[in-house]
């Protein structure tokens, strides 16, 4: 593990709501995207 992945989890072990704040983030933009794709279902060359 690098010295910024060190330094990293240890912000996020001292702030723990930014934790979650991040994964609801990333749950959103994931949604998000798969939103902007649309229902589009493709089976087959």
């Amino acid at each position: 593990m690098s010295e910024s992945d060190a330094t990293m989890s240890h912000w996020l072990a001292d702030h723990p709501r930014m934790m979650g704040a991040l994964f609801s983030l990333v749950l959103l933009l994931s949604s998000a995207g798969s939103a902007a794709a649309g229902n589009v279902v493709t089976s087959g060359p």
